[in-house]
């Protein structure tokens, strides 16, 4: 396996050569020619995504040590040399020619079309080794976590029992009727640490690493993806004030935050600024009492409704309009109820309700600031113009955190899937046992562990203190795709019940698409990782 993994290494290394010829421009990367390249650039980053997957689960599987998972390990690493040596799927419509890297019909020989790359792929990816690998599935399970840690088993094992008996009983209700999460279910998660997770324990926290968080929001997700999102705006304002809050900030949100007492919401993004946060317009005046005003709009706000503070991203310096007239502020704000005239209590802070075709349970939610007053110890940090710098910080955990967020409904559309194949019998037989739908199981399943070891992966490396914007986007890249790939093939096994809106497929899958937009599209990962593989 390793000798196919290597090959892929290679085939990369001539791919990032060619690519880097292309857009540097005395030494440096241009923007104008990366711009041009765009496509070969991302294309390349998918190519290096799939490949420290490879890497992960052949790692995975030698830890492990099981034969069923050296051979679904074996077999995703056969998929990837075979699909390196003709296209790479970017997408929906979007396999592009790997000679748009710059590779030639002599790398390819020299890579992964060699003698012995070609029969490895030949014994690792035909149809009966997803069939063996699906019956495998149905009988004994997906194969190991490869945690190591029993800590994390614990965890893993007692956040199962919470999902299964306490998420997964509502969740269909809370999509269908279209309800915030009931109180209940969040009040237990805070009973359970969800969202203190990473917040040290001196200021009321569990204490963990970003893998317990991994394991946390993977199973909670695999019930609810509002119940797996949950944690999201607790973990990115508690990130925000671990690194660049005031030591009377830490001491006043961090343990309402970890107690859930308090319960955040983002408010970063704009109705015309999306993923290009450096630019927006929103405005906060300081005023000669130290408070702030503020005035303008946000757009796709999370949890809103129910949320006790706000972490809000402003303009202060209107001169500077760019990043470096940003400022970020915690802002207290009252909880409303999801009923009409009770969602928003606050002077000057209005907003109107997002319909959105999934991901319903925190709902959307547009903002409107008239005058609205933050207090004089709100900006974070209590140096203005600092933001952007202080939000970058948060990009990782949360994108790390997105991918297992990816992994939780990767699995749950397996389980679903794996449990209607063999219960739904057609023909005299179950549908499990005919080929299509059997091999469509097995690649799930190794497309799920793929995508699973490498969260896994990037979460390691920030528990490590190491920079993983490279990891974290490229589990993110990988996690969401693996949840539309098998939230689609999950649809396609239940046929035409996989439609109705009474069957868990449809919601998985409505509540899968979102996962490859929010918290950076699929084309700003792909960006964000080829802009680190080129710069070097």
């Amino acid at each position: 396996m390793q000798q196919v993994v290597d090959a892929i290494a290679e085939l990369y290394a001539r791919a990032l050569v060619q690519v880097r010829a292309q857009v540097m421009e005395g030494g440096k990367l241009s923007r104008d020619k990366l711009a041009n390249r765009q496509v070969a650039a991302h294309a390349l980053a998918y190519l290096a995504t799939e490949l420290e997957a490879a890497r992960q689960m052949a790692a995975w599987a030698e830890r492990v040590g099981g034969d069923y998972e050296k051979k679904l390990a074996a077999t995703y690493v056969g998929e990837v040399a075979r699909n390196s040596a003709s296209a790479i799927d970017l997408g929906a419509c979007e396999a592009v020619d790997v000679r748009e890297l710059g590779i030639t019909d002599a790398d390819l020989d020299k890579t992964v079309r060699a003698p012995a790359v070609l029969a490895f792929i030949a014994q690792h990816t035909r149809t009966e080794n997803y069939l063996s690998i699906a019956k495998h599935a149905k009988e004994h399970g997906y194969g190991a976590l490869g945690l190591g840690d029993s800590t994390l088993e614990d965890i893993q094992a007692q956040f199962a029992k919470f999902t299964d008996q306490k998420v997964i009983p509502r969740a269909q209700e809370i999509h269908r009727k279209d309800i915030l999460i009931p109180m209940e279910i969040v009040e237990q998660m805070s009973e359970l640490g969800v969202f203190g997770l990473t917040i040290p324990e001196a200021l009321g926290g569990l204490g963990l690493g970003k893998l317990a968080m991994c394991v946390v929001t993977e199973e909670l997700s695999r019930g609810y993806i509002g119940a797996g999102s949950l944690g999201t705006r607790s973990e990115i304002a508690a990130e925000l004030i671990m690194g660049g809050g005031t030591e009377e900030q830490k001491q006043k949100w961090l343990p309402k935050l970890a107690s859930g007492e308090v319960l955040p919401t983002a408010v970063f993004t704009e109705p015309n600024n999306g993923s290009d946060l450096a630019h927006i317009t929103t405005r906060a005046v300081k005023q000669p009492d130290g408070t702030y005003i503020v005035n303008g709009a946000k757009t796709w706000i999370t949890h809103a409704v129910r949320a006790d503070m706000m972490t809000l991203l402003a303009r202060t310096n209107p001169a500077d309009e760019g990043a470096g007239g940003l400022s970020m502020f915690l802002v207290p704000k009252t909880r409303g109820e999801d009923v009409a005239g009770k969602e928003f209590l606050d002077v000057g802070l209005t907003g109107t309700e997002i319909k959105v075709l999934g991901y319903r349970g925190m709902k959307e939610y547009e903002l409107s600031f008239d005058n609205f007053k933050l207090p004089a110890d709100s900006l974070l940090g209590g140096v203005p113009g600092k933001a952007f710098k202080q939000l970058m910080t948060t990009f990782e955990s949360a994108r790390i955190q997105t991918a297992a967020r990816g992994v939780g409904v990767a699995q749950a559309a397996l389980n679903e899937a794996m449990r209607y194949a063999h219960e739904r019998v057609q023909f005299g037989k179950p549908i499990a046992e005919f080929g299509r739908v059997g091999r469509k199981l097995g690649r799930m399943v190794v497309r799920v562990q793929a995508a699973r070891q490498l969260t896994y992966f990037a979460a390691r490396e920030k528990d490590k203190e190491r920079r993983c914007d490279l990891e974290a986007g490229m589990a993110k890249l990988l996690a969401t795709r693996a949840a539309w790939e098998g939230a689609d093939a999950d649809v396609q096994i239940h046929g035409g019940n996989g439609f109705a809106e009474e069957y868990t497929a449809s919601r998985l899958l409505v509540d899968a698409r979102v996962l490859s937009i929010f918290e950076g599209a699929s084309e700003i990962q792909a960006d964000v990782i080829a802009r680190r593989l080129l710069e070097g």
